[in-house]
């Protein structure tokens, strides 16, 4: 069993918890990242869009080991849902000091040929305007510009951005590349404010995201490409997060770690 720590994390104001959003927190890797969150102090809110009994399920084995988390449901591609979230945070938790854009969707694989404008427009909506959003309300409640006493984000992008996903998902893949720009330049926009802005490159990991894409057993099939030969789990994903969100990360702003097995 995790052993939940009574040391906060030193980002937050002294004295007071961190407090932490993990956007698409129900499943795979956002609730991995909320319950070791949870388990290095942070107070966490697991944000949903539809996963209900997930995204409490989540909430509930935190609080019974000694965590403090709420579930909000929102859909990060809908503004005025984004603006509600943190304001429900600010109400319950506590001014954000961390943020992980996690809430991320893929469809079934498909040719670009094949592609219509509906489904680009879904898959830019909760992985590209959801991430700018989120990132820009935590930017307000962050920045030391705006009275705020800084923070940490971290972008979950993907190894797609820089494979391009051929014959798949490069909408998706798309959509991760425009992530990775997201990071480098808001890195460098609020780096004087006291916010560090980072990402992740998940691999071939074992999360449900895969079923989404009408392969549940996608992982299974492509892990002999990666050097390392297995596919990943989501606590692995989760902790280079944690690292990143940490005051061991406090020099490295616009940074990216893969965990990807080599590939």
């Amino acid at each position: 069993m995790v052993q939940f720590s009574s040391t906060a994390n030193p980002s937050a104001p002294a004295g007071l918890k961190p407090v932490l959003i993990v956007t698409g927190g129900s499943r795979g890797i956002g609730a991995a990242t909320a319950q070791l969150a949870a388990a290095r102090g942070y107070a966490v809110c697991v944000n949903y869009r539809h996963h209900q009994a997930a995204a409490s399920g989540v909430v509930g084995s935190i609080a019974r080991a000694g965590g403090q988390a709420i579930a909000v449901a929102a859909d990060v591609a809908i503004e005025a849902e984004v603006v509600r979230l943190f304001q429900t945070v600010d109400a319950q938790l506590g001014r954000v000091t961390a943020l992980v854009n996690n809430a991320g969707i893929l469809e079934r694989q498909q040719r670009v040929e094949d592609i219509d404008a509906a489904r680009i427009s879904r898959i830019l909506a909760v992985n590209v305007t959801g991430s700018f959003l989120c990132a820009r309300e935590a930017i307000r409640r962050m920045s030391t510009r705006r009275g705020g006493a800084g923070g940490a984000i971290v972008n979950v992008s993907s190894v797609a951005a820089r494979l391009g996903a051929p014959g798949e998902y490069v909408d998706y893949a798309a959509a991760k590349g425009a992530i990775d720009s997201l990071t480098i330049g808001l890195a460098q926009e609020v780096a004087a404010e006291g916010i560090r802005v980072n990402a992740v490159r998940p691999g071939f990991i074992y999360t449900d995201i895969h079923a989404s894409g009408g392969e549940p057993d996608r992982v299974e099939r492509v892990k002999t490409a990666v050097p390392l030969g297995r596919g990943g789990q989501a606590i692995e994903v989760a902790q280079a997060i944690l690292w990143l969100l940490s005051a061991e990360s406090a020099y490295t702003t616009g940074a990216f770690i893969d965990v990807a097995g080599g590939k």
